[in-house]
């Protein structure tokens, strides 16, 4: 028989099939959907090889919302998501990964290309029921968990600045403890295109699509009052 103790983590990357017209649309239309379909196709090729760093110390799958043939060059297993909204799919990835006999899961997403690889990993180590990595935005770009608790992502405004809160709040209120890693972004509107270029070591998918769109950048308005990316690096 197998227990926990002789089974590894599961890295779960959350992914939308790159369907254009439903992927990126907050990035239209500055960009047209296929070209933001091939950007978020470019984030998650470089979420996957952020995670080969990882495949020493935990089993990696791909999740995607829909069956699709993207990214099919990845030797990593594959699912497809549950039903319902964001909560529902994350406690349903989360759940059967541990009810598997993992000792942690996490989910992590795809629109935050230069996340260092430790960050991650720390997640991982983290003596929490939950973990999470904060994004600026008011997110996470990853949740851990090594036990789960019906309604622990009841309630929480997904996709809103209240999404860290909301979620710390529900967790809590299911007795679960809650820790958190370091902070990093999410590429969402288009002046968040503008910070890419700030990152030192581009991820090599995004960095070919930046080159490739030079002009479309270079008339993108910068956002009112940037906070400086230039500390979001992998030097730190």
């Amino acid at each position: 028989m197998s227990g926990k103790g002789s089974m590894r983590p599961a890295i779960i990357l959350f992914a939308r099939a790159p369907v254009p017209g439903r992927v990126k649309t907050r990035l239209c239309p500055f960009l047209d959907a296929t070209n933001a379909a091939d950007l978020h196709s470019a984030f998650v090729r470089d979420a996957l090889e952020l995670l080969e760093k990882l495949s020493g110390v935990a089993d990696i799958e791909l999740s995607t919302d829909v069956e699709t043939d993207a990214w099919q060059d990845f030797a990593v297993a594959r699912s497809l998501q549950g039903q319902g909204d964001l909560g529902d799919r994350l406690f349903h990835a989360l759940g059967t990964a541990l009810g598997a006999g993992r000792p942690r899961a996490m989910v992590v997403g795809s629109d935050s290309p230069g996340l260092p690889a430790g960050y991650l990993a720390e997640l991982l180590r983290l003596d929490t029921d939950t973990a999470m990595g904060p994004t600026e935005d008011g997110g996470f770009y990853a949740i851990a968990c090594r036990r789960t608790a019906l309604g622990m992502l009841n309630g929480v405004r997904w996709s809103s600045p209240d999404t860290l809160e909301d979620t710390k709040h529900a967790v809590l209120s299911c007795s679960l403890t809650a820790g958190f890693g370091q902070p990093w972004f999410d590429i969402d509107e288009p002046p968040d295109l503008l910070r890419l270029r700030t990152l030192v070591d581009l991820p090599r998918h995004t960095a070919a699509w930046l080159a490739s769109n030079e002009a479309r950048l270079s008339a993108l308005p910068a956002r009112p009052d940037p906070q400086n990316a230039r500390r979001f690096t992998k030097s730190k």
